[in-house]
């Protein structure tokens, strides 16, 4: 790992928030496509995702969902379920960033597609007594729309619609079928 890149990891733990954003969108930039530097990075990211600042939670999950594809020993396949956790993170706004990024762990193979669809079922069924629930849903939904944009894999859209169906609020229905609508 270069010196740049140690840097900016090291600054997602920064206290000051600019410096701490700076480094979070060049990373997050960086791991767009695939990185070399991704098993020295991994534990580290791994053990973000419990720190007590809500920030390197959020920072953390994003970058291993982005990490994903630099993965080819499988290392998320285990570590999937302490990314998912960060799903029901006590702030809401730090479970939704890393929900919104989970799907791009589909992004790395069969395997990786699976586990995240059955994480996010798991998560769409558990978040019906949920505060923010519907929202949760929604996000859930527009992960999967993403995932299957990217892979075009039918079961994922047969999934989805199963989903959308099994809401029994007309109002949420027509609002989850409506991330569908294109497809």
């Amino acid at each position: 790992m270069d010196k740049n890149i140690r840097t900016l990891l090291d600054n997602i733990r920064s206290e000051d928030a600019q410096v701490q954003n700076k480094s979070y969108s060049t990373l997050m930039e960086k791991t767009e496509k695939p990185v070399g530097w991704a098993y020295e990075a991994w534990d580290e990211l791994v053990e973000g995702l419990t720190h007590r600042d809500n920030h390197v939670r959020a920072i953390s999950s994003q970058l291993l969902a982005n990490l994903a594809k630099s993965d080819p020993k499988g290392r998320m396949l285990k570590d999937f379920d302490k990314l998912l956790n960060v799903t029901k993170d006590e702030r809401f706004v730090t479970a939704r960033h890393c929900l919104q990024s989970i799907w791009k762990v589909g992004l790395a193979g069969r395997k990786q597609s699976q586990l995240v669809m059955k994480g996010l079922e798991r998560r769409f069924h558990e978040s019906v007594t949920e505060k923010n629930g519907t929202l949760i849903r929604y996000d859930i939904l527009v992960d999967m729309h993403d995932l299957y944009d990217a892979v075009k894999d039918e079961a994922i859209k047969t999934k989805a619609l199963e989903l959308i169906e099994s809401e029994t609020d007309l109002k949420y229905k027509k609002k989850y079928a409506g991330v569908w609508k294109k497809v």
